[in-house]
């Protein structure tokens, strides 16, 4: 046992002595490659110098240039014309790839068609809105929702056309106005023949509905008048006049006050059927916020340079293995 002791010392000092010549070793090719790139910097310091300026100088440029805004518009599509306003967006998009300007420019009335470079549609889930006073829409979901996940059926296409509201998205190299671009968008969308045959009879009837709810609201106020002027009348000769549930006046003072709510939802909807795609509000120029934006400045030189060193690199391998091939 004793005898074993020695030798394994040993073998422990090789093991460290080979472990610390390693690392040395190691540390020693770091240096080596630090040294090798000062070097490299130094050799080409006016390369490098020429490098930075001209990406700073073109990062400065593209920054100031190449912004990227998007803008909202909020829109109710009146008149059962949802699948009219996404067939319009889908052909402004495809004439948009096909950049065919004449079309935007003559066509839809964009000023500034270039600018534009894409329009989306996108549905605002109200399911509330949707199933409200509708037992239709409420079945329609629930028997969708037995064979799959209610978010899912609730954001399928066939369901989210539906909703009242849809937000039309706009994405343009720099920012517009309203003048320039929405109001344009907007006259082009509402330019339908059909609808506004449509609309026209729309906003007739529910006209009609205000004028004959006026009338029964002044027959229903004519019938309380004279329950007044009967009960005054009664007091007036010393009797008391009583009404009891036979007299309905509970139900005909809530009859009034229905009416009146319809009335008021009646005149709600005349100021949203003045146009056929009607936007409710609009939001101009947000920026898009990406990693590059602001940075290309910082970035290009960056590149530039790991660019410049990795020529470098390959033509070095290249040369070095060239001559190993003609050993």
């Amino acid at each position: 046992m004793s005898k074993k002791v020695p030798q394994d010392t040993e073998d422990q000092e090789v093991d460290l002595d080979f472990i610390s010549k390693k690392i040395g070793s190691f540390f020693e090719r770091i240096n080596r490659s630090i040294f090798n790139s000062i070097q490299f910097f130094i050799k080409n310091w006016v390369i490098v110098l020429i490098l930075v300026g001209v990406g700073f100088g073109l990062g400065m440029f593209l920054d100031q240039n190449q912004k990227s805004y998007r803008h909202e518009i909020i829109v109710a599509p009146n008149f059962g014309s949802t699948d009219y306003l996404y067939a319009k967006v889908d052909l402004i998009n495809s004439k948009i790839k096909e950049n065919d300007t004449l079309f935007l420019k003559e066509v839809v009335g964009i000023s500034d068609p270039k600018n534009l470079k894409v329009i989306e549609v996108k549905p605002i889930a109200d399911v509330y809105n949707f199933i409200q006073n509708k037992p239709e829409n409420f079945e329609l979901i629930k028997l969708m929702a037995e064979d799959g996940d209610i978010k899912k059926v609730l954001e399928e296409n066939v369901t989210s056309k539906n909703y009242n509201y849809q937000t039309l998205l706009l994405f343009t190299n720099s920012k517009v106005t309203e003048e320039n671009l929405i109001m344009p968008l907007l006259k082009y969308l509402n330019t339908s023949d059909y609808y506004s045959k449509i609309q026209k009879v729309v906003y007739h009837n529910v006209e009609l509905k205000i004028q004959q709810t006026d009338s029964i609201i002044q027959q229903i106020d004519g019938i309380l008048n004279n329950l007044s002027n009967s009960s005054k009348g009664g007091l007036k000769n010393d009797k008391l006049i009583y009404y009891n549930e036979n007299t309905q006046l509970n139900d005909i003072i809530k009859s009034k006050n229905d009416f009146l709510n319809e009335r008021a939802a009646h005149k709600v909807e005349l100021i949203g059927f003045d146009k056929i795609i009607k936007e409710n509000n609009v939001i101009l120029n947000l920026q898009l916020v990406k990693f590059a934006n602001g940075n290309l400045k910082l970035l290009l030189p960056f590149i530039f340079i790991l660019g410049f060193i990795f020529l470098r690199f390959f033509k070095s391998f290249y040369k070095k293995q060239k001559h190993l091939a003609e050993l």
